[in-house]
């Protein structure tokens, strides 16, 4: 691992990967599901549905990429998976408020236990924000709900791109006008910190060995050379000197 006073001297703001590195989107999700289909008497393998609801997010994305749909916000992609999620297990019959209510489950994500804390202290040092594909109003409401003290919001709505594709990452970058250097990706998906580190950025891999549940066999290591590794966002904050 590089010495960090290497690294990290023009280091100016600490962007993030959420869903899965800053929160536990499967056990919340599942919570929700839970409840919804208990106001209708109904039974459901809740956590099944979540990941099968999320195994639905990166080809829906992958349209938008390839230009054979419009750009729209993460939003109107959760709603289209959820109509195809409730009918493959049969809780089609759910009211349209309870599904739409239900779509706003992502924006009501719980944080992994050293989020807030992390990144408290990373912000007394440094400007920090996300660098998402979710959408503001997704990422604003869940910062609320989480209490996550994002100095700012970027990501696919704001460069009108999804991860990985470069611009998600340059178009971060400009916003704060800043060089992609100054700028580091924290993740726990090594996906994710490559395509980031080949638009120059600085990197971080936290370890989520549990974001899909016990059974995880993906990203359970970091797989490329990034600037830090650590086990959670206390353990970074601390590697930072933070």
């Amino acid at each position: 691992m590089t010495n960090p006073k290497d690294t990290i001297h023009d280091l100016r703001a600490i962007l993030f990967d959420v869903f899965g590195t800053v929160v536990d989107w499967r056990s919340s999700v599942a919570r929700e599901v839970t409840a919804a289909a208990a106001r209708y008497d109904l039974s459901v393998d809740a956590e099944a549905l979540a990941d099968r609801w999320r195994a639905l997010y990166q080809p829906a994305m992958s349209r938008v990429r390839a230009g054979n749909t419009p750009f729209v916000v993460l939003d109107v992609l959760h709603r289209q998976n959820l109509d195809q999620v409730l009918e493959e297990f049969s809780l089609g019959s759910l009211s349209e408020s309870e599904k739409e209510a239900l779509n706003h489950a992502w924006h009501r994500l719980d944080p992994w236990p050293d989020s807030v804390a992390g990144l408290e202290r990373l912000k007394q040092h440094y400007m920090i924000g996300t660098l998402s594909n979710g959408n503001i109003a997704l990422i604003a409401n869940m910062a609320k709900y989480a209490r996550l003290p994002w100095d700012v919001i970027l990501g696919a709505e704001i460069a009108r791109a999804y991860k990985p594709q470069p611009q998600a990452y340059l178009g971060s970058a400009a916003a704060l006008s800043l060089q992609p250097q100054q700028c580091m990706l924290v993740a726990a998906h090594n996906s994710d910190l490559k395509a980031a580190l080949d638009c120059g950025f600085r990197t971080a891999f936290v370890e989520r060995p549990f974001e899909h549940g016990p059974g995880q066999s993906t990203d359970l290591v970091a797989s490329g050379h990034y600037d830090f590794i650590a086990s959670d966002f206390v353990d970074l904050a601390t590697q930072l000197k933070c």
